[in-house]
């Protein structure tokens, strides 16, 4: 079945009928146990995107049962077979991704132009794992004994549970998805409930490739009521998990040793502008990694640490390009930023604004925006603050929205220290045309991803991703021929003649 919405009947004040998507439990396409949910469009929040299931504890454990009876056949399937399954479902995704892309920024904000190029990239992530997976093998190794020969496997592990944010709702669900079903494991996939049409699409799509029943299990719902069926029990072999530092810390705080844990967390990513810098190119950057998606990207600059030199003129040119910008719904052409996901995140932000007011000095921006095309919409103009000090708490905390810190530094040595004074470190970035800074720079920062001359969002299908310190679990890294790692266990044997 590749689509499995059904109408459902409008609640009190609906104007029409509202599409009803529905869990995938063991093939099967069931209603969750507690009452819907509404998806709605955080550009216009009259309109509701879709009506999801509130999943209960019971749902997650048919899911999960689901997974470890379908564990046998999915690991004795043939590779190619795997492999084929993960190419027609990027073929389903790309022969989709008009529908997607709308549904996507309609659920969660981000430019059409965004929207189309995640689906994209995730249909390109499907690809690569369905090549890389078929070379995935073990060693064999030299002995003196003439009669044996020793050598590893690499075995799936069994169920894993992939939990997935709102910001990326597809492309962080597809290099989960993909590494794990092409060595064997069979899936629980819960996306986030801001987001959950996009991971949907995902799950339709593999079925629509054949994937076998209870291979993958597509649940949604509060994370509170379903989360530890899907990562407690000791039958989940595996966790990969994105989104915040505390959630991430929790689960692996409440699961046993025996399950492997990967934890992609939060960031407080900086990016270092040097006396050098061209700063056009520095304000780009900086507008690109901290702006572009409403500042809601684990990996987005939220500080910029500046040297005095050319701090003012750098200032003055985020100022006015900032001021520029058309902010909108990402269904309109020519938009800059859209809107923020939900209205919690949009109050958490402005909490925060209104902490840096009282910190630091306010230069431009953090206001709720209203008036035509605003006011249904979780809208707030970027906010730049300038003389932030390491102190302050918009220097330490993560946003997660469109804030820049601007911090003043005296010389690389001092940008360094600062840029590492953080319990985070995921990406970090410098602007500078010495090749010599260059160098040191990709040796003395802390942070997983580092950037040079580009901008500290973004990371390739075939290169591993991860941070460093309370950014990651610091275990096994995703993305890449890295990412098939965390989804294999070795087995040595040693066999004789």
């Amino acid at each position: 079945m590749s689509d499995v919405a059904m109408k459902a009947a409008p609640m009190s004040g609906d104007a029409a009928r509202i599409d009803e998507f529905r869990n995938l439990i063991d093939g099967e396409w069931p209603r969750g146990g507690g009452e819907p949910f509404d998806n709605l469009n955080p550009a216009d929040t009259s309109d509701i995107v879709g009506r999801f299931q509130a999943s209960t504890a019971e749902d997650a454990t048919r899911a999960v049962a689901a997974a470890a009876a379908a564990f046998e056949g999915w690991k004795r399937t043939p590779i190619s077979k795997r492999a084929a399954v993960l190419n027609r479902a990027a073929d389903y995704l790309e022969a989709h991704v008009d529908r997607s892309a709308r549904e996507m920024t309609r659920e969660m904000g981000k430019a059409l132009n965004l929207a189309k190029d995640e689906i994209l990239r995730s249909a390109q992530t499907l690809r690569f794992y369905a090549v890389e997976g078929q070379s995935l093998t073990g060693e064999v190794f030299p002995n003196d004994d003439s009669d044996m020969t020793v050598y590893t496997l690499r075995e799936p592990l069994g169920v894993v549970s992939v939990i997935t944010p709102w910001n990326f709702p597809i492309s962080i669900p597809a290099r989960k998805i993909a590494p794990a079903l092409i060595t064997g494991n069979t899936v629980v996939f819960k996306p986030s409930s801001d987001a959950p049409l996009s991971g949907y699409r995902l799950a339709e799509a593999l079925v629509a490739a054949g994937l076998p029943k209870g291979v993958l299990n597509f649940i949604t719902g509060n994370a509170g009521e379903v989360g530890p069926a899907i990562t407690e029990p000791p039958v989940i072999r595996a966790i990969s998990f994105t989104g915040s530092t505390a959630a991430g810390e929790h689960i692996c705080r409440s699961v046993g040793f025996t399950t492997r844990t990967q934890m992609e967390l939060g960031g407080k990513n900086p990016l270092i502008v040097m006396d050098d810098a061209d700063l056009d190119k520095a304000v780009d950057l900086t507008i690109k990694g901290g702006l572009s998606l409403a500042g809601q990207a684990c990996t987005g600059t939220s500080r910029v640490l500046v040297m005095k030199a050319v701090r003012a003129e750098f200032l003055a040119r985020l100022v006015a390009r900032v001021k520029a910008l058309k902010i909108g719904c990402g269904l309109t052409e020519g938009m800059d930023m859209g809107p923020l996901a939900t209205a919690r995140q949009l109050d958490t932000v402005l909490r925060y604004i209104a902490i840096g007011k009282q910190e630091a000095t306010h230069v431009h921006g953090g206001e709720r925006l209203t008036g035509a095309g605003h006011d249904r919409g979780y809208y707030v103009s970027p906010a730049i603050f300038a003389d932030v000090t390491q102190q302050m708490t918009i220097a330490r905390e993560e946003i997660f929205g469109p804030v820049i810190a601007v911090i003043d530094v005296e010389s690389y040595a001092d940008a360094i220290t600062k840029a590492n004074d953080t319990e985070y470190g995921l990406s970090a970035a410098i602007v500078t045309r010495n090749p010599r800074v260059m160098h040191d720079f990709a040796n003395d920062i802390q942070s997983g991803t580092v950037k040079i001359n580009r901008t500290t969002t973004g990371n390739l299908v075939n290169a591993p991703f991860g941070g460093l310190k309370r950014s990651s679990t610091s275990t096994f890294r995703e993305s890449g021929r890295t990412g098939l790692e965390f989804y294999t266990q070795i087995k040595t044997v040693y066999r004789g003649c």
